[in-house]
């Protein structure tokens, strides 16, 4: 199936008529694609920056997605659907009158071969829903790839509601965000950034 690139910022939550039929794989709890936490200790305390190490190799992960976040009952709304009843562990959801979302991570490179991962939600096309539930625990899983919209602001660069690629680079975790037209979120992507910027991050 091809992936729908969205039109643009004014189509970025429409209105849907119904949300899509829910994955019952998805919501199996031996799903362990949650793009959650992971910290990796090289060294006690970075070089650099005088920070622990486990400040620059981890995920800070969004509950939930910003539109989603500021509507009056959130992911409790009537006839939403969450992959896990827990919007923390869930990777995949459709609130009505919003859009589906997907987890994803954004990888922000470092000096000396750290990676901060920010674990978002990507505003998706409700088809692309579809298929991700098709393949999310079965081989093809790992030839997914979608296209979407930053649905959470992204500091210290302020980004939201940016077109973003996404990719699975490891079958065990959520897909990746792997580029972007947008050019800012692409330079977040693709530099290296110095360890000071951590000051801003959460």
């Amino acid at each position: 199936m091809a992936n729908r690139r969205l039109a643009g910022r004014a189509d970025l939550y429409p209105l849907l008529l119904k949300p899509p039929t829910p994955c019952a794989r998805v919501e199996s709890p031996k799903d362990q694609r949650t793009g959650g936490r992971m910290i990796f200790a090289k060294r006690h305390t970075c070089e650099m920056w005088g920070l622990k190490t486990a400040a620059h190799n981890r995920d800070v992960r969004f509950r939930l997605p910003d539109p989603v976040l500021e509507s009056p009952e959130q992911h409790r709304a009537e006839d939403s659907w969450l992959s896990d009843p827990d919007p923390n562990k869930a990777t995949l959801m459709q609130i009505p009158n919003i859009r589906p979302f997907v987890r994803a991570l954004l990888p922000v490179k470092l000096e000396g071969g750290h990676e901060f991962r920010f674990g978002v939600w990507i505003a998706i096309h409700p088809d692309d829903l579809q298929l991700a539930c098709r393949v999310w625990n079965a081989p093809e899983y790992g030839d997914l790839k979608l296209t979407g919209y930053l649905a959470n602001k992204i500091q210290p660069w302020g980004l939201f509601a940016v077109p973003v690629e996404l990719a699975v680079l490891n079958r065990d975790h959520t897909p990746y965000c792997v580029g972007s037209p947008n050019e800012e979120l692409n330079e977040v992507l693709t530099k290296e950034w110095p360890h000071d910027i951590l000051a801003s991050l959460p």
